[in-house]
């Protein structure tokens, strides 16, 4: 069955000196902060469309290795997945890096690693995200 989530963001202002706030609606978990300065300089506690696909990204990713590592018969303890996105005004988004660390009883780093490169090619959000390029770093 297909779902459907949604956010929406209220803007007031101009791009540089305006701001606005992102409320996650299907969920209910709260209405953040969004600015030009916090995609373009420092966050100062306020978040950024990159900052929001990097949750999204690495919450898919860990569940897609969660699946696969346990369709094979090693469910992981645990896994631990960071992700970074790169924005350049300007460009736009130029770079994503997955760093996924984990704890799977039964699998050696090769087989962890390969498991990763199998979700990183199948979680839909890396497959939404395939213009930019993604790098997975296995620690």
């Amino acid at each position: 069955m297909a779902t459907t989530r949604r956010a929406t963001t209220a803007w007031t202002g101009n791009l540089l000196e305006g701001g606005g706030e992102v409320t996650f609606e299907s969920s209910g978990i709260g209405t953040y902060p969004v600015s030009w300065p916090a995609r373009s300089e420092e966050p100062n506690a306020v978040t950024s469309p990159e900052e929001l696909i990097a949750g999204a990204h690495a919450s898919c990713f860990s569940m897609a290795l969660s699946n696969g590592l346990s369709s094979a018969g090693t469910p992981p303890n645990t896994l631990t997945t960071s992700a970074e996105v790169d924005f350049q005004p300007g460009t736009g988004i130029t770079a994503i890096r997955l760093i996924v660390t984990g704890d799977v009883p039964g699998v050696d780093e090769n087989g962890f690693r390969a498991a990763a490169e199998t979700a990183k090619a199948g979680c839909p959000v890396s497959r939404a995200l395939s213009a930019v390029p993604i790098t997975l770093v296995v620690e």
